[in-house]
């Protein structure tokens, strides 16, 4: 028998004599970092609310309770009384039954009102029909991202079952190692922005946080390491993703490509999210010739392997490893990765990206943790002179050229990412025009920017309390507004948008490297009375960065010899905003490093160009009196 098994026989036998002894158990297991009980009396289970929060203490584990298919009510028996007993006002617009598990997954337009106070009408509608009720929220604006991805889980349910059984054996097997050290080693992102990727070793478990790819070449992170695939797909423990931008989450398929069959823990909206561009990476790598790391089933696996974590909520992800994400303020489901190794061994965060000051989308970043002696801190705009403006100056700079164009009888194009900026730019024009600050016209949202819009409306609870409401009251969704179009007729409907005279257009890509952008620079580059407007960081080699530093000839087309080349001569005013980022500036990072409760032993500088990294670095050490570092790719630091 071998040491998990002998661990659950222990756990079945201490769960049995916690219980009422009309509460029988048949079995215990575990399913990814889960203790799983399924037991002949969940509506006992039920009516006692307290039973599973005093086991999940005394235990110490993350306790979910199954029945067994023979205490289940038939499913269209089960269907009509969970309807009687939820609310009205929840909005229930689907049920699926899951007999293997004996899960109901209840969709509903208010969520909260099918939980119930502290989950009193889930304990209800177990207490009636002996099924576990699960709740996911109904897209307030349809998406197809979203639909897909749970249409997709639904199906591979029975598999996703055992892999997660197979996670949860490795996750509990015994301790073999008998050393204590921890490592970080980089394989991408230090020194530059983009394919951010690094593995945290202990002597017992390996780690990857992040797989992203260079914006300006499209290439990934050194995976060929022996810390990383070089070992083989499967010494890989764990994946950890900080968020969905594709600099940090574009390579993720690839390692399932090499053989990988472990977790990857993110949050729910940054696993849509990640879907939802990964789809689109392979989608322009098609339609400019080039040949993708990898193919869409690939994607499918990443997300069929992906365990959603709640902020705040510790995880064992190994035997020696326990994690917990907090709200990074960057954008949807972005986290700060909180690392606890062995019995108080060492502690480690990794920022991912990072804003420190609220905005319209979200609250600033946490950093409050239990305890961290390194933490590895994103660099962005770290230069000594990276300050940004104001947020509420760079909001009035943009409605002033909003209303100067549409004077002119121009269009302002803002090429941004379609996650995170774009929704932060909606809800500044939406205000605008509500109030009258700048006329009213259209505002054209290109390629993703609609799709990953709905995203954002699935997951209120991640968004600023007051959005939230806002969102959640289907009268004032401002994402819901008239003045949003959405573009999805290719280059023909934008000709004739360009055409029809002042509006905004959001569009990808935000660096100008590809996407819906560069057609809107085709039929707009050429006229005076516009504008293109960046609000986002454009790193070294992408066409954003040349534009912006003054090229008014830019080549466009040709990529892998797909269609001909062009050039396009710009007389489109160019303007920079740099307040609406979703990165802290200079003065942001040093005052989250400063604030941060407990104070970090040790900082690494990553994610920034040289001078970037560099200075914060020399900034951080000179200023705050911590020992601090600016890594190169394929460096490695040993702690403890």
């Amino acid at each position: 028998m071998s040491s998990v098994d002998t661990k659950l026989e222990d756990l079945h036998a201490e769960v049995t004599a916690e219980l009422p002894p009309d509460i029988s158990v048949s079995d215990v297991t575990y399913e990814g970092p889960e203790l799983v009980i399924y037991t002949r009396d969940p509506k006992r289970f039920a009516r006692n609310g307290d039973l599973i929060r005093d086991l999940a203490g005394k235990l110490r584990k993350r306790i979910t309770v199954r029945p067994d298919p023979a205490a289940l009510a038939p499913s269209e028996e089960a269907s009509a009384r969970i309807r009687d007993i939820v609310p009205d006002d929840a909005g229930v617009t689907d049920l699926y039954f899951h007999d293997n598990t004996g899960e109901v997954v209840i969709e509903a337009d208010n969520p909260g009102r099918v939980i119930g106070n502290r989950g009193a009408t889930l304990q209800e509608i177990t207490a009636a029909v002996g099924w576990t009720p699960e709740v996911v929220r109904t897209p307030p604006i349809e998406s197809s991202t979203v639909s897909n991805v749970r249409d997709f889980l639904k199906k591979e349910r029975d598999d996703r079952r055992e892999i997660l059984e197979r996670i949860g054996r490795q996750i509990h097997r015994e301790e073999l190692a008998s050393e204590e050290w921890v490592r970080i080693t980089s394989l991408g992102g230090c020194r530059e922005v983009g394919r951010t990727s690094f593995i945290l070793s202990t002597a017992e478990t390996r780690v990857l946080v992040d797989c992203g790819d260079d914006p300006a070449t499209g290439e990934g992170p050194h995976l060929e390491l022996p810390e990383a695939l070089g070992a083989g797909a499967n010494s890989i423990d764990a994946v950890v993703v900080t968020h969905a931008h594709l600099g940090h989450s574009a390579y993720l398929p690839v390692l399932f490509d090499r053989g990988y069959d472990g977790p990857v823990y993110t949050t729910e909206p940054t696993r849509d999210l990640m879907g939802l561009l990964q789809l689109d990476y392979l989608n322009r790598a098609e339609a400019e010739g080039r040949t993708p790391p990898y193919s869409s089933e690939r994607v499918r696996a990443a997300i069929k392997h992906t365990i959603p974590l709640e902020y705040g909520d510790v995880t064992d992800i190994a035997p020696d490893i326990k994690l917990t994400l907090h709200d990074a303020g960057h954008v949807l489901g972005s986290a700060v990765a909180h690392f606890h190794i062995g019995e108080g061994l060492y502690n480690v965060a990794f920022s991912g990206d990072i804003r420190y000051g609220d905005t319209r989308l979200f609250d600033g970043a946490v950093n409050d943790f239990p305890r961290v002696e390194t933490l590895v801190m994103e660099s962005t705009y770290g230069g000594r002179n990276d300050y940004q403006t104001d947020w509420g100056d760079s909001e009035r700079k943009l409605t002033d050229l909003v209303s100067s164009a549409h004077d002119r009888g121009g269009t302002v194009v803002i090429p941004t990412a379609a996650v995170g900026r774009a929704q932060e730019l909606m809800l500044v024009l939406e205000e605008a025009m509500y109030e009258g600050t700048v006329p009213e016209l259209p505002v054209y949202l290109d390629g993703m920017i609609w799709e990953a819009t709905a995203v954002h409306t699935t997951y209120p609870e991640f968004l600023r309390e007051d959005l939230r409401s806002r969102v959640l009251d289907t009268d004032d969704n401002p994402f819901l507004a008239p003045a949003f179009e959405r573009v999805d007729g290719g280059d023909d409907q934008r000709a004739s948008l360009a055409a029809d005279g002042p509006a905004v257009v959001l569009a990808p890509s935000g660096t100008v490297t590809d996407g819906p952008i560069v057609s809107w620079l085709r039929h707009l580059g050429s006229d005076p009375d516009s504008r293109l407007v960046f609000v986002e960081h454009q790193p070294r080699g992408t066409r954003g960065r040349r534009i912006q530093a003054g090229r008014t000839e830019v080549q466009v087309g040709g990529e892998g010899g797909v269609g001909a080349a062009e050039t396009l001569d710009l007389e489109l005013g160019v303007e920079t905003l740099d307040g609406f980022s979703g990165h802290a500036d200079r003065q942001g990072l040093e005052n989250f490093v400063r604030t941060m409760r407990p104070r970090p032993e040790k900082v690494l500088c990553v994610h920034g160009d040289e001078r970037a990294v560099q200075d914060l670095s020399s900034g951080l050490y000179h200023d705050h009196n911590l020992r601090t570092f600016s890594p190169k790719n394929l460096e490695t630091f040993r702690f403890s």
